[in-house]
């Protein structure tokens, strides 16, 4: 299954070698790219092009158990950077690492490797679409130990980590600043490369219906469809693709579901839990469940959704979605997660009626 859909279609770090000098230099002339006008925000754009030219060896990782944004941002920049020239890894900081096999297409994961073999102290780090800290999992400490960070984020709840931001909220996708990044690198989309990307911004825009999604993500959409991947057999992967244990565990997840018409300001709440003993017993990953989300969130009646999904150790892993007019990332802060205003996530290790209520009684209407 692997490479199906595209075979069917500062900190100054140390000089290591010159093996994109030119390219870097003709990328600073590339016309400017999301957030590009202002000032503070284009140059550091500048300065991230010049750290990877200096660079050797970089590591690129993404947030533990890794969506279709995030590793397919990580792959295509390592795919990118490989052909450059550049010695890369691509990791995540989960043990054990899982790649979830929704994502088992995905082009690159040759590049992929465990925390564990991620330097101790990296020459420069590309970190992509994590919201915050924690998410960096078991290469937290590494990530801190390089001399440069950078940050290649587009959700608002992201505090600014790391010696480097490029954070824009308006993005839709961190994928669209990784095709801005390419492109100030002189880097020619292909196959591989394009399905890393259009995956990205398929998952983030959920299939290009959410608001995020602009005339500009159409036509990012739209050169990466000219490459000649297959979009249909990518959407087929993403989303319409499970076992049929999966089947079990929704229909055990719906019949569990709760309706909660005062909850948010009278604007409603539906939520339901996914028991870790529902999994085992249909063998179902909680990566297989990611989707139920989207299922929860559409009776008319409620304003906002929540799925709790619950780990071996009991953790719970909150999804939350928001119609428009409830700021849930402001919620799942308070909970110690964050995210996007309409669509955002948290963990807890409270019981699920504790963790419910707390996250009830965060929300409010965006005024």
């Amino acid at each position: 299954m692997a490479g199906e859909p595209a075979a069917a279609g500062s900190t100054a770090g140390p000089s290591t070698g010159a093996s994109s000098t030119t390219t870097v230099e003709g990328a600073l002339a590339v016309l400017p790219g999301p957030r590009a006008e202002e000032s503070g925000f284009e140059l550091v754009w500048q300065q991230v092009v010049a750290e990877i030219g200096r660079a050797g060896s970089i590591d690129l990782i993404c947030h533990i158990c890794p969506d279709g944004d995030a590793l397919g941002s990580a792959l295509a920049a390592g795919l990118a950077l490989r052909g450059l020239g550049h010695d890369v890894r691509v990791s995540f900081g989960d043990d054990p690492q899982v790649v979830p096999e929704s994502l088992a297409f995905l082009p690159g994961q040759e590049l992929i490797v465990p925390a564990s073999e991620v330097p101790d102290t990296p020459e420069l780090v590309l970190c992509f679409d994590v919201a915050a800290e924690s998410r960096l999992g078991l290469l937290h400490d590494k990530a801190f130990a390089a001399p440069v960070l950078v940050v290649i984020d587009h959700h608002a709840s992201n505090p600014g980590f790391g010696t480097h931001q490029l954070i824009d909220p308006t993005a839709p996708a961190t994928a669209v600043l990784v095709d801005e990044l390419l492109r100030r690198l002189g880097v020619e989309l292909d196959q591989p490369l394009a399905t890393c990307l259009y995956t990205g911004v398929a998952t983030d825009t959920g299939s290009f219906k959410y608001r995020a999604t602009t005339p500009a993500t159409h036509e990012l959409a739209g050169r990466l469809l000219s490459t000649g991947i297959r979009h249909d057999l990518i959407s087929r992967q993403l989303w319409d693709t499970s076992s049929f244990g999966y089947l079990k565990v929704l229909a055990a997840a719906l019949d569990r579901a709760v309706y909660e018409p005062d909850a948010a300001g009278g604007l409603g709440l539906v939520w339901t839990w996914v028991p870790y003993q529902d999994l085992a017993l249909f063998s179902v990953t909680v990566e297989e469940i990611e989707g139920l989300i989207d299922i929860v969130r559409r009776p008319a009646e409620a304003e906002v959704a929540l799925v709790l999904k619950q780990d071996p150790d009991g953790t719970l892993r909150g999804s939350s979605r928001s119609k428009g007019a409830v700021d849930v990332a402001a919620a799942c802060a308070e909970l110690g997660g964050g995210g996007h205003t309409y669509a955002a996530g948290f963990s807890a290790r409270e019981g699920v009626q504790a963790v419910v209520g707390r996250f009830r009684s965060a929300l409010r209407p965006i005024s």
